[in-house]
Order: structure tokens, then C-alpha cells, then sequence
């Protein structure tokens, strides 16, 4: 026998919830009829709700669900909530807000970046979530296939876009990220960036630096720049070893490549300023001075030239 469409089924579900709610609440004989219906209104309205946030978060694809109450600001202490707080609210997408949030990995970029995009869901809006590679190499194969107007609204319609990882590797010299940051700029919608590059060098990932310039440019005009610091939140249990080993524990000499000093060092430069030179007397031949034994030969050595 068949189940019935996944909907169908949904729906049954819930109309066996409402009225198990129903029951429950007149067993009660505590409420009116006007409070019994404003109850069952209100758990109307908030399955709604949890619904459409679900389908949101579903939507969004994001990598993994972080709330901002999940940060902890006790360890990341280079950011305050109290500097979130427009971005947190509806505000974000009213007045098309931008954010960059730049710093070592584990410092919690990309956790602040979901958590911003879902209070977006929860506020009664879109998100996205994508990696910058991703972003570009699907932008960029859509160029090559003629399909790109077909592609880029799926990046420049929600109501905010995250793109992660900006700078993780570098990128060819395509336009498709301005494409979409221009898009957005010019109807206000917000984008949220991650990167583990300062903003100076992303002319470098980008391979323009004119490119990353009018980016920058238009994401941080009625933006903000975040820079976390600190050690990573991942590794937080272990003890590493910050400093490197005193020169004086090492028992053997230093090699480099796999390849040994030699046996016989050449002479320093001091060593080579302590032989002494030896000039002949003026007039004389350089020979007869040798044979007269006023100079003796002096035995060549590996010194190195010194070349003015």
C-alpha cells in the first residue's frame, strides 16, 4: 500500500499534532474558547516559523549550523558582540551592510559568518553560503558553456551571500567575483567574506590588483573589517611548542637539503686576514727575490676572493 507523497504525509503529521494540542488544552477547562483559539493561532504560527527556518538553513547549504551564541567571545577576545549588533538585527540586509572578517584559521571566520546568515533566516530572509573556489569555478564554467545570466542569480539574489575562503588558493585572472559583488553592490545586498590573507595581498590572489581594489572598494563602503587574532580555537587542548630549540642543545651540525658540511671547512674571513702577505722588494725580479730567499712560497689556500 502506497505511503503517499512526502507532503501528504507532512501534513497528516501535523494536523494529528494540532489536534492532540487541541485535546490536551480542553482537558485543561482552564482557558476560554477566544484564549483556546489564540493558543492554537500562536502554535500555528510558530511551526510556521520553525518551518520556514529550516527550509531556509536547507537552502543556505551551509557547511555546518553555528548560532552567535555558540562563539566564544571569552577565547576570541579581539571581537565583542556589542560589534556585531548591526549585523545581527534586520539592518543588515535594510541597509545593505558588508563584512570582511580576516585572521588565522581556527579564529572563528567562518563560524561568525554562518551565525550572521542564520539571524538573517531567523529575521525572515535569504542566505547562501559558498566558498570563494567554488563561487568562481562555477561562474566561470557557466562563462565558458554561454549559461552564466542562467548561473549568477543564484549568487546575486539572496538577500546575503557568504563567501568563504577567500584566499586559500589563489585564482585566475576572471572577473566572474566582481561580477557578482558589482550585482550585489548596486541593490544593496549584503555580502560576508572570509579570508586568511590581509586585505594588501588579495591583488596577488586575485592576480589584479585593480581587481581587488573596486572589490574591496565596494564590499567595505557600507561595510566593516573584523580581524580576529589569536591561537586556534581547534587546538585549543594541546600544548604546542611555540619556540624553536636553543642553538647550543643541538649536539650535531645543521644540514640543509639532506647535505653534509664538508669535512674540511674553508677558513672564515678572520682566519684569512691572520696570513700574512708578503710583498718583494721594489726593482727586483719576483723570481730572483724567490731564489734569493727573500719571500718564501706560500702555500694556497681555499680563501675566498674578495671582489670589489
Amino acid at each position: 500500500m502506497s505511503s503517499g507523497p512526502p507532503n501528504s504525509r507532512a501534513r497528516v503529521v501535523r494536523h494529528w499534532e494540532m489536534a492532540h494540542v487541541s485535546r490536551r488544552l480542553a482537558l485543561g477547562h482552564t482557558h476560554s474558547y477566544r484564549d483556546f483559539l489564540a493558543l492554537l493561532m500562536a502554535e500555528e504560527v510558530a511551526h510556521r516559523a520553525q518551518t520556514r527556518i529550516q527550509r531556509g538553513v536547507r537552502r543556505a547549504h551551509f557547511p555546518f549550523l553555528k548560532t552567535i551564541d555558540d562563539f566564544d567571545f571569552t577565547f576570541q577576545t579581539s571581537v565583542r558582540l556589542s560589534l556585531l549588533g548591526s549585523f545581527l538585527g534586520p539592518e543588515l540586509v535594510t541597509q545593505g551592510y558588508g563584512l570582511i572578517v580576516s585572521g588565522p584559521p581556527g579564529t572563528g571566520k567562518t563560524h561568525l559568518a554562518v551565525a550572521i546568515a542564520y539571524r538573517a533566516i531567523q529575521n525572515g530572509f535569504e542566505a547562501r553560503f559558498t566558498t570563494a573556489t567554488a563561487l568562481i569555478e562555477d561562474l566561470s564554467t557557466a562563462t565558458r558553456q554561454g549559461r552564466l545570466r542562467h548561473v549568477l542569480p543564484a549568487y546575486a539574489h539572496p538577500h546575503v551571500l557568504v563567501i568563504d575562503e577567500v584566499g586559500y588558493l589563489t585564482y585566475g585572472p576572471d572577473a566572474v567575483l566582481f561580477q557578482v559583488v558589482d550585482h550585489r553592490y548596486l541593490h544593496h545586498r549584503p555580502m560576508i567574506f572570509t579570508t586568511n590573507k590581509p586585505l594588501t595581498a588579495w591583488g596577488r590572489v586575485l592576480h589584479d590588483g585593480d581587481l581587488a581594489q573596486a572589490i574591496l572598494d565596494r564590499v567595505l563602503e557600507r561595510g566593516r573589517h573584523l580581524e580576529l587574532r589569536g591561537p586556534s580555537y581547534r587546538t585549543r587542548h594541546l600544548t604546542l611548542d611555540q619556540h624553536s630549540p636553543a642553538e647550543g642543545h643541538c649536539s650535531h651540525p645543521a644540514r640543509i637539503s639532506g647535505n653534509s658540511l664538508p669535512e674540511f671547512p674553508e677558513p672564515t674571513r678572520d682566519e684569512c686576514a691572520k696570513i700574512p702577505r708578503v710583498v718583494a722588494p721594489r726593482g727586483r725580479d719576483p723570481q730572483d727575490n724567490l731564489e734569493a730567499g727573500l719571500v718564501k712560497p706560500i702555500e694556497a689556500t681555499s680563501c675566498p676572493r674578495e671582489v670589489n
